[in-house]
């Protein structure tokens, strides 16, 4: 008896973590193909390159595509490639291996830009900057080699807001990630298909998917300090204010530039008092400026805490 009820709580068990695994593939899906929507990022007939490191974000790109292109009502090819850096210790093997078991079309990009950073960069400074720029430079260059009209890099939604944050806290500028841009070479155009998705959403589906994770401190270069502290800043907030980090990624897509300082972005100085009444204008004299009139359409106003 006792063993019949061991069967079936195990039997209940499984079924729900396979329901849960089902509903994270489908939430995936869901945002990956909103993020498409909203900023028109494939279209019928694009080649689009999938860049993969070997990390979970990237490899998780690479499974929602290969899944939505099977469901899209327009044809799109997908072609993974990899930059082997010649890194000490890098599996070479693993990506090859993994993409033929998929059949799909990749190619790996053999460039020893390690040799070239480690020779430039004095022992114990930070060698990313130098290493992104060779690295954007070479995959520039494949994309034309392979006909590649698009360039689809995993950056989720955490990354994108740390680097918001980066630029506001270090660089003094109100600068985020873009979902889509034309490169800086003004040549490619950049799509980042997992710009709706969370990290521990990556990070979950990597576990469930069991993809060969390749680890991204081979260069045994240091950490980026400044990308650390943000993200222990977000999970905090994350943990201590839950919805906080979701309303400021919110606050991305939705910018009043009449309301922000930046000159060249709205005429502050042809303005004038045309005696029209915004109910979305500022009320200068508020004590509350986050609060917003009640009757205007469209907008919750806020609710009190206490």
């Amino acid at each position: 008896m006792n063993a019949v009820i061991d069967d079936n709580l195990s039997t209940k068990a499984a079924d729900k973590i396979a329901h849960e695994n089902n509903k994270l593939h489908k939430r995936l899906c869901r945002l990956v193909g909103q993020a498409i929507g909203d900023f028109n990022m494939i279209e019928d007939g694009d080649k689009i390159m999938v860049c993969l490191s070997g990390g979970k974000d990237s490899y998780a790109l690479l499974d929602i595509l290969m899944t939505l292109r099977e469901r899209a009502p327009i044809n799109f090819e997908i072609v993974a490639v990899n930059l082997d850096q010649k890194q000490p210790n890098f599996p070479a093997d693993i990506l090859p291996a993994y993409l033929e078991k998929l059949g799909i079309p990749f190619h790996i990009e053999n460039q020893d830009t390690y040799s070239i950073v480690k020779r430039l960069i004095p022992e114990g400074k930070t060698t990313c900057s130098l290493c992104s720029r060779l690295r954007r430079g070479i995959l520039y260059r494949v994309a034309d080699e392979l006909g590649c009209n698009k360039i689809a890099l995993g950056h989720h939604r955490d990354d994108i807001l740390e680097t918001f944050f980066l630029n506001m806290f270090f660089g003094g500028k109100i600068k985020g990630m873009p979902a889509k841009l034309v490169s800086d070479d003004g040549k490619h155009m950049v799509i980042r298909p997992l710009a709706y998705v969370k990290e521990e959403d990556t990070e979950r589906y990597a576990e469930v998917k069991g993809f060969p994770i390749i680890p991204c401190d081979l260069c045994g270069s240091q950490e980026n300090l400044q990308r650390k502290q943000i993200k222990a800043m977000m999970r905090d907030w994350e943990k201590k204010h839950p919805g906080r980090v979701e309303n400021i990624f919110s606050s991305l897509s939705t910018v009043v530039p009449s309301h922000l300082m930046d000159r060249d972005l709205f005429g502050f100085k042809d303005i004038k008092a045309d005696g029209i009444a915004n109910p979305l204008g500022d009320i200068a004299f508020d004590e509350e400026p986050c609060s917003t009139p009640a009757s205007v359409p469209g907008i919750i106003p806020l609710q009190s805490t206490q």
